[in-house]
């Protein structure tokens, strides 16, 4: 019996290395589910996702791969709930077109004939449409309507309502700018036109009849929902249940969904799955490249498999502070692809490798540019940190040396402290371009580490900058 239980593992492991030894010869490759396995992996591994369900649909077939835990540290399933963030303008772009299916709405009518109360201080806005609403292409634009102010909106309404004093950055149907609020307009039309809030007509008119059980839709970013889990910030691959931050999502980016559910969203698009919930020309306008949108369809945008590529398959993505999402499809081929994390990252990298692998083309390297960002912001504040606390502790010193000095030059020798204290507050609008308490908010979410980079300076640039003044003050004294 013991020469039989060593005898035995090694023939094993001699069949094995000969299996794979002829496979190699025969040019064997893994099969697709191995290697979408592998996607995955990998996009977790750079990214530090903790919660991935992606699912690769090839005709009839589905292949689903869920990896790690949610916010509440169960196991990812195809039912888990994610914020979809804003491939929700899809959802609502549809929701649109069910309205001119039925005769209620044009998408070349003017949006006042559809909301009598929308107004702004800029005489062109009555020149907006829906279809440029739908395919930014209305003129919106952050630089004259802040999105990122704190409170946010609560509401549709209350979106269109703080527009009565913006102004308009471009002629309606010139040029294409991404701006949220364009979908929040959106989605008050479907209110005001159906009689009902956003998220019932989502539910009835779309959800519903699609078999989308897990789906709904939520007005604020932030806001709780039923058997949604909190998402995660990453940080150099430590991961953080945070909350989502508060931001107004009606119509852009609210909608909650599973893998499951968003497996029937993507074969609706594709026209194999509810053909009789919307026409087909309907359906084909969504995914249609819009006048003067660049690469924007209505909710959708044109895009290439690789950099230097055409324009060869449709899709989506969805960010937010904590949860992002891809999705992707192949008119040509049929082949589609969706991805939901519960964490930041690159999730159409890894939606645009798993479509490609499908269907025979180059995958792109993943790389998380992050991890060197975040790096080096980790470094600075830790080599900033030891200046500044070196500069607190030998403030008596310094103040005893200046006070001994023929010529004290106080203010040059402050002035780099100044300099550094000063650089704090303001070193987020070097990214947001300008100064104001509601991006040093998205910069906490968003950069965590630039953020406290930039406390560090404040706090003890000027503690630091106090304590010299104080003790120079005292030396005086003294002497």
């Amino acid at each position: 019996m013991h020469l039989l239980h060593l005898f035995f593992p090694r023939v094993t492991a001699l069949l094995i290395l000969g299996g794979v030894l002829v496979a190699v010869l025969l040019g064997w490759t893994a099969p697709a589910h191995a290697v979408g396995e592998r996607l995955v992996d990998d996009y977790r591994s750079v990214y530090g996702a903790p919660g991935v369900a992606a699912a690769v649909i090839d005709g009839s077939s589905v292949e689903t791969i869920v990896r790690g835990r949610d916010g509440d540290g169960n196991a990812v399933t195809t039912r888990t709930r994610f914020r979809i963030a804003s491939m929700s303008k899809s959802m609502t772009a549809a929701a649109i077109m069910l309205l001119v299916d039925r005769d209620r709405v044009s998408l070349d009518d003017p949006v006042v004939k559809l909301l009598p109360d929308f107004e702004m201080a800029d005489p062109r806005f009555t020149r907006i449409t829906v279809r440029q609403v739908l395919s930014h292409t209305s003129g919106l634009s952050n630089d004259t309507n802040n999105e990122y102010v704190f409170p946010p909106p609560r509401g549709a309404r209350e979106v269109v309502a703080r527009l009565a004093d913006k102004t308009l950055a471009a002629d309606p149907g010139t040029r294409s700018e991404y701006h949220n609020t364009n979908y929040s307009i959106a989605a008050r039309i479907v209110e005001v036109v159906s009689g009902r809030s956003f998220d019932a007509f989502l539910r009835s008119e779309l959800f519903t009849p699609l078999g989308m059980t897990g789906t709904g839709s939520t007005s604020g970013c932030s806001d709780r929902a039923e058997g949604l889990p909190s998402g995660y910030e990453v940080v150099l691959g430590v991961a953080v249940a945070a909350p989502e931050m508060p931001g107004f999502c009606v119509g852009n980016g609210g909608v909650i969904s599973t893998l499951d559910d968003m497996v029937r969203w993507l074969r609706f698009n594709q026209g194999t799955f509810g053909a009789d919930l919307l026409s087909a020309g309907s359906l084909a306008e969504l995914h249609t490249v819009q006048p003067k949108a660049g690469a924007y369809a209505l909710g959708w945008q044109s895009r290439p498999l690789a950099a230097d590529a055409p324009p060869s398959v449709i899709g989506h993505g969805g960010t937010l502070a904590t949860w992002t999402g891809d999705m992707v499809f192949s008119p040509k081929t049929g082949v589609a692809a969706i991805v939901l994390t519960n964490s930041g990252g690159d999730p159409g990298l890894l939606s645009t490798n798993l479509l490609a692998e499908r269907i025979g083309a180059p995958t792109t390297p993943m790389s998380n540019p992050l991890t060197v960002v975040n790096a080096v912001l980790l470094g600075l504040t830790a080599g900033m940190t030891a200046l500044l606390v070196t500069a607190i502790v030998r403030a008596r010193r310094w103040a005893s040396r200046r006070r001994a000095a023929r010529r004290p030059r106080l203010v040059p020798r402050l002035v780099p402290l100044a300099l550094v204290t000063v650089l704090g507050p303001v070193l987020p609008t070097l990214i947001w371009g300008a100064f104001s308490i509601h991006y040093w908010i998205v910069t906490a979410w968003l950069l965590p580490l630039l953020a406290l980079f930039c406390l560090t300076c404040c706090v003890l640039g000027a503690v630091a900058l106090g304590r010299r003044l104080w003790c120079f003050h005292r030396a005086g004294q003294v002497a």
